[in-house]
């Protein structure tokens, strides 16, 4: 495209050049507005974008930093229903001008007001109100002194101002008087389409009322009338039956599914002949105009020049207007920038662009605005960020890993978690601390090699799983060699060996007749080792031949004697250090031979049968793009979606069941309110998704599928919205009675369940400690350490002594005592200093004894249970009241003691083992018959062995598996320490 300097208006000068932050809003990031005004482009302040006036037009740039560095354009021009046709035209031409100086790649919109694009209202969330007035069409600004009672309607995402006359049934309606805001729900409207009408009731609450005024709903066929119904009615003169709808000019839509082809020559628009669409019929010289009624698109070859593209904008307009379709939608596209609805229009559509020589027509177009002076930094691509990958996920949670095996499932020792095979499937579950509770991810991870018959069994088996736990957890189905990164950083150390044991995989082999290369420790194999740090490490094995080289990587190779390491020239240090940790777990015990590419030895070129070509290039996985957001409908195994664009938390309604594609991986939202059948069919609402391919990006079938429940959502998923509020999903009711609570109160509500405190031993984190700080499983359990629920005073003063602080193990909080006194009855700290006294003389002397360096000292008696004594009648009073004191006194003495056995410090680390026979822990003293507030949840038959486990806690702070866990001299320690106190 030849570009001439004076073509380029100067109100552009420095557009575009990066995505402008809205510290106000974020979903004005990036948006630049200028008005039409003298046939000119007029810059809007930024305090003035969003209002739009019914007199003038628009013209709207979004700017969209992508992930690859690079700038994405949006251009919308913006017609009032009271502006001229001189104005609508300047419009239209200077929004090529735009398109031009941003290098000619941008799609650009006509929006027509009341029938906006959902792209240009979702910049504008959740409406736009145009106001009466203008400027270039010789209008005034309405400034209302006094407020005027106006009536909308709204229709999907648009608000129209309506006429008092015409209620039905079908929509929904906002008046807006001066003291109240009153909302009527047509009996024919959803649940979800009166949810998003009260967010903009929240915009109208908040733009004119300052916030302050009342809100009220009106239901339509609501036999009992009330207050408010009856108000709302008032404005009408009185209750009156509604008419059934009708259409009307405003409801017409050209909605044909006929497409024609026109190319567009000296200003004449001349139909295309064909039996169906092909991309081969576009000529890159030329511009051309398809029509598909509602939709009209003009699409421009990047050879054309300026003069032609403006003639064929020209040629689309006068084609609307001439077949009486003001309401049409008018998209321009440039050629290699074509949009997916565009392409799906097309029965074929071969991809062609060359992007190299866009970057070109983007370089001169610069390079033409930099001799005039213009600052085009920000115009040419920018270079991809170096983003550190992250996993949003704790890395320190507990792991069980299963094996299928035919219709059953093996459990793996806890050696055996991240060695898989590829001819086996297998099931995990994860369970780690998240920001406010625990949270839990089962998954399947599919062998290359593995059999039908055992992947449905897994997924059914990981599918009961999250069933029996409420549909709480999250769901993961992973395919090797397309693991996420959350998986590798559960994992850990995964190594994947060929071949397989599971039943499935022998059948297999001996019905194909085919060579079994399972796995032999003492066999020929080579590993590539990959990842990024020790939390994230991966031996793969390869083919054993040279051709499995890559230059970008260390290997491993070794057969029963031998242990060779192959460095590539281009592997890093990283690799390197990982290599030494793999050569740990695959073959620790044979000195190793280190090889480095270029300088190999002969023993090793022939292990591998010789020396032959391999790569250099670094193994590429999916890239993560930008996430775009769809709702879905599935029904009859038909799946429909519709995307949302510049989506927020509020766009997921609990009653649906939401995808967000981020084309590496797809995640499945399902809400709380979803049926449960559907909810069952959430894995095959993501299978489906891939199939579809709604954004045509040649989704892979084997793209990792997460499924997601409200109220669990992980940080791995939260970090696609700009924010989000955990106790949103924590409020009861369908989305309308959820946002009726929001605004009618102004703002969410306080978490209906309690939130779970911050684990001290992640260092205080958020969501994800940071690198610093994040500590892979193995570093931090040993089998020797125990999970603690609570410890004695015994207990604390021998830990103390035990543990140093400046040595103490990073996964352990430092010990914090936390009081469990009734805030009514706080014990006065005059009679306890007696006791206080007598427990710090015994601390000392116990302090001595543990001075004496460990020996094995004689072992006391065993401290049982003693059987309760019958309790003594109480003495009579008497004149000088010792008997009664000294009675007093004992009681305070067994009820202090009681309480400071009661004190305990909060662990919440995952070493450890678990509770003795998985028994729930109670208060010892609930625990008894004679308690007066008995613990009701317990099996009685089991009473017994409920007390001895508490009693044995409440000596010695821990179960007694835990305690015979212990050194001999540790436990008599303890003895010690319990007789003592």
């Amino acid at each position: 495209m030849s570009v001439s300097m004076r073509d380029l208006d100067p109100a552009f000068q420095g557009a575009g050049q990066k995505a402008y932050p809205s510290p106000s809003n974020p979903l004005l990031n990036g948006i630049e507005v200028w008005r039409i005004e003298n046939f000119s482009p007029a810059p809007i302040p930024k305090s003035s974008i969003g209002k739009f006036f019914t007199g003038d037009s628009y013209i709207v740039l979004k700017t969209t930093a992508l992930k690859t560095g690079a700038l994405r354009h949006d251009i919308h021009y913006w017609l009032g229903k009271d502006t001229s046709q001189d104005e609508a035209g300047t419009a239209a031409v200077k929004t090529v001008e735009l398109d031009a100086a941003l290098g000619g790649r941008a799609v650009q919109y006509r929006e027509v007001q009341g029938h906006e694009t959902e792209k240009f209202l979702s910049y504008f969330k959740p409406c736009i109100i145009p106001q009466e007035g203008g400027v270039a069409s010789g209008f005034k600004h309405v400034e209302a002194e006094e407020h005027i009672t106006r009536l909308f309607v709204c229709r999907g995402k648009h608000v129209v101002t309506f006429a008092r006359s015409s209620l039905t049934h079908d929509d929904i309606y906002i008046l807006d008087t001066k003291s109240k805001i009153f909302q009527f729900n047509g009996s024919n409207s959803s649940i979800q389409e009166r949810a998003k009408a009260l967010e903009v009731v929240q915009y109208i609450k908040d733009t004119y009322h300052d916030g302050t005024c009342e809100v009220a709903t009106v239901e339509d066929g609501r036999l009992m009338a009330d207050a408010d119904s009856g108000e709302f009615w008032g404005f009408f003169g009185g209750f009156a039956p509604l008419p059934r709808k009708t259409a009307n000019d405003e409801d017409k839509t050209h909605t044909s599914d006929i497409k024609k082809l026109f190319c567009v020559e000296k200003g004449q628009a001349n139909p295309v002949e064909g039996d169906s669409l092909k991309r081969e019929m576009l000529d890159t010289s030329k511009c051309y105009i398809l029509d598909c009624g509602l939709e009209m698109f003009v699409w421009m070859g990047r050879t054309t020049s300026l003069d032609d593209r403006k003639t064929a904008s020209g040629a689309a307009e006068e084609m609307i207007r001439s077949s009486e379709r003001p309401k049409s939608q008018m998209i321009r596209i440039i050629e290699g920038f074509e949009t997916v609805t565009f392409r799906s229009k097309f029965d074929t559509w071969a991809q062609v662009t060359n992007t190299t020589v866009s970057e070109d027509g983007r370089g001169r177009v610069a390079a033409l605005l930099q001799r005039q002076g213009v600052n085009v930094r920000g115009l040419m691509k920018a270079a991809p960020p170096k983003e550190e990958i992250q996993a949003f996920i704790d890395c320190t949670g507990n792991l069980q890993v299963w094996r299928v095996n035919g219709q059953q499932k093996i459990l793996l020792q806890a050696a055996d978690h991240s060695k898989f095979y590829s001819g086996d499937c297998y099931v995990f579950q994860y369970s780690y601390p998240g920001e406010e509770k625990e949270e839990v991810l089962i998954g399947t991870w599919f062998g290359k090699q593995s059999v039908e018959e055992e992947r449905a069994s897994a997924v059914s088996m990981a599918s009961k799983m999250v069933e029996s736990m409420k549909f709480v957890p999250a769901q993961a189905r992973i395919y090797e060699g397309k693991e996420p990164v959350q998986f590798f950083v559960i994992m850990q150390s995964f190594i994947v060996f060929k071949g397989g044991i599971s039943s499935g995989y022998k059948k297999y082999i001996a019905e194909k007749e085919v060579d079994d290369d399972t796995y032999n420790e003492n066999g020929l194999a080579l590993f590539r080792i990959q990842g990024s740090g020790p939390e994230n490490m991966q031996a793969i094995q390869v083919e054993p031949v040279a051709s499995s080289l890559n230059s970008s990587y260390c290997y491993i190779l070794h057969n029963d004697t031998s242990v060779f390491t192959w460095t590539g020239n281009l592997a890093t240090s990283t690799d390197q250090e990982l290599v030494e940790r793999q050569l740990d777990l695959i073959k620790p015990n044979l000195q190793t031979r280190a090889q480095k590419e270029g300088s190999e030895s002969e023993q090793f070129w022939e292990l591998l049968g010789g020396k032959t070509e391999y790569s250099s290039q670094k193994l590429t996985k999916e890239p993560e793009s930008d996430p775009h957001l769809f709702s879905c409908t599935f029904s009859k195994e038909i799946l429909k979606v519709t995307e949302i664009y510049n989506f927020t938390q509020d766009d997921l309604m609990t009653e649906d069941i939401f995808i967000v594609d981020c084309h590496s991986e797809i995640f499945v939202w399902v809400g709380q309110e979803v049926v449960p059948k559907n909810k069952l069919q959430a894995l095959t609402i993501g299978e489906k998704f891939i199939e579809k391919d709604s954004l045509l990006e040649k989704l892979s079938p084997e793209a990792p599928i997460y499924v997601i429940m409200e109220g669990g959502e992980p940080s791995f998923f939260t970090r696609f919205f700009t924010s989000w509020d955990s106790s949103k999903s924590a409020m009861h009711g369908n989305s309308f009675q959820r946002k009726l609570r929001i605004v009618k109160n102004g703002g969410t509500p306080v978490a209906e369940k309690p939130k779970r405190r911050t684990p001290a031993s992640y260092g205080g984190r958020a969501s994800v400690p940071d690198k610093s700080q994040q500590r892979s499983r193995s570093m931090s359990f040993s089998p020797d350490r125990v999970r603690v629920r609570g410890r004695s005073p015994a207990f604390n003063a021998l830990a103390a002594t035990f543990e140093s602080q400046n040595a103490r193990n990073l996964s352990t909080p430092p010990p914090v005592v936390r009081k469990l006194y009734p805030r009514s009855v706080t014990p006065d700290s005059s009679k306890l200093a007696p006791k206080s006294s007598a427990i710090a003389s015994r601390s000392a002397l116990f302090e001595q004894q543990l001075k004496t360096p460990p020996q094995e000292p004689s072992i006391p008696k065993s401290l049982k249970a003693s059987p309760k004594t019958p309790e003594s009648p109480a003495p009579e009073s008497n004149s000088n009241g010792k008997e009664e004191k000294k009675e007093n006194g004992n009681e305070e003495e067994k009820s202090m003691s009681s309480r400071i056995e009661y004190l305990t410090i909060q662990e919440d680390a995952k070493e450890g083992v678990e509770d003795e026979e998985d028994l729930p822990a109670y208060p010892y003293e609930r625990l008894k018959t004679t308690s007066a507030d008995p613990i009701s949840e317990i099996d009685v038959t089991r009473r017994e062995a409920y007390l001895s486990s508490e009693e044995f806690k409440e000596k010695f702070g821990m179960t007694k598996e835990a305690f015979y866990k212990l050194p001999k001299w540790k436990q008599n320690k303890f003895k010690m320490a319990v007789q003592l106190f």
